[in-house]
């Protein structure tokens, strides 16, 4: 990423936009909700475009991607979405740096995966709460704790299989 010119960095991050909103459209449309989560629960697949650009670039760079998902919510699927799109990656994002940053060598894309899929469940049930005006929803938690485990397992795997591959690809 240091020796791109500004026109590379910026087909650069257009081709990473481009994939997280099309995991993100795909997921929504192809993948239906699972009966016991909170309505639009889901693998996250999306995510695995955020942590790679974490990687790659750092804070700036995931948040870009952050954010225009959550722009790409609203535009979609309305303002509740965009909320809830927000909560959860923004506070994924800010864990996903400090631990890229601070903790790269004590865990794998695994645990970084699950570590931010619980932070994205939290940051989305709490904004639910606040929406609903009511804690009630926080029961959910125990539920998208186990949800959070297997998906972050799951994205975190694709992002060791990728990475090789990417920072290769990156080199020549």
């Amino acid at each position: 990423m240091k020796n791109m010119t500004t026109a590379q960095k910026t087909a650069f991050y257009g081709i990473l936009s481009a994939l997280a909103l099309l995991l993100s459209v795909l997921e929504n449309s192809l993948i239906p909700d699972i009966p016991f989560l909170p309505p639009g629960a889901k693998i996250g697949l999306s995510n695995i475009i955020t942590m790679l650009t974490a990687s790659l670039s750092g804070f700036s760079g995931a948040m870009y991607i952050t954010l225009l998902k959550g722009l790409f919510a609203f535009i979609t699927r309305g303002a509740t979405a965009c909320i809830m799109s927000l909560s959860g990656g923004v506070l994924s994002t800010v864990v996903l740096c400090l631990v890229l940053k601070f903790r790269k060598d004590k865990l794998s894309f695994v645990g970084v995966g699950v570590l931010c899929a619980c932070f994205h469940n939290l940051g989305q049930l709490a904004a639910a709460s606040v929406i609903s005006g009511t804690a009630m929803l926080l029961n959910y938690g125990k539920y998208l704790l186990i949800f959070a485990v297997i998906t972050g397992t799951v994205t975190g795997l694709c992002l060791n299989i990728l990475m090789p591959r990417i920072r290769a690809a990156l080199r020549t």
